[in-house]
Order: structure tokens, then C-alpha cells, then sequence
């Protein structure tokens, strides 16, 4: 009998490594007491085998046997390359977005 492997989707969030890749899985939670949706972040250590992802880059991972002393997950794939995501993001209409810095205060 096999376990199902669990399996994550985040966002590249260092590069430097060889071969490994730190990805930050945001999810949501509620507050036990005051039943407030709390956003939880982790970051994850993962193996990228030929160094193909980037910082900003979605990715999906997946649980695997302890690589090295932090790793324990593979890139499985990338959902988002970074420059294809803030194209969909502007597409949605943030640039109509109105709240803007006003230093000068008129």
C-alpha cells in the first residue's frame, strides 16, 4: 500500500541555490476563538533538477523522501511563468485602480 503524495502550489521565492528552489504556499485558517480567516504563509525547500524556475514563477510540488537535510519536496511542474502572470493580473483591471501616492497632499 502506497501513501498519496501531498501535493502544494506557491510561488518561487529564491533562486540562488543550485538545484533547489525556496517556494512560500500561502493558505487560509480560521481563528479557533474568534473564527477570523487568518492567511498563513510557509516556505518549502524544494529540488528543481535542471534550475528551470525563477523568482515570481507558480509552481506546483510534491512531497518526496528527504533529499538533503531540508528538502523533502520536487518541482512537479511550473503553472505560471512570472512575466504571464502579471499580464493576466493587468489584464483584470488593476490598472484602473484610482489610489494612487499623493505626496504633494492637494
Amino acid at each position: 500500500m502506497t501513501k498519496k503524495r501531498v501535493e502544494k502550489t506557491g510561488v518561487v521565492v529564491s533562486d540562488k541555490m543550485d538545484k533547489t528552489r525556496v517556494v512560500m504556499v500561502e493558505f487560509f485558517t480560521q481563528h479557533p476563538i474568534y473564527k477570523k480567516t487568518i492567511r498563513k504563509r510557509r516556505k518549502f525547500m524544494a529540488h528543481d533538477e535542471n534550475n528551470i524556475s525563477r523568482v515570481g514563477d507558480v509552481v506546483r510540488i510534491i512531497q518526496t523522501r528527504p533529499l538533503s537535510r531540508h528538502k523533502r519536496w520536487k518541482i512537479l511542474e511550473i503553472v505560471g511563468k512570472k512575466e504571464n502572470i502579471l499580464e493576466i493580473r493587468d489584464k483584470k483591471g488593476v490598472e484602473g485602480d484610482t489610489t494612487q501616492n499623493n505626496a504633494s497632499g492637494v
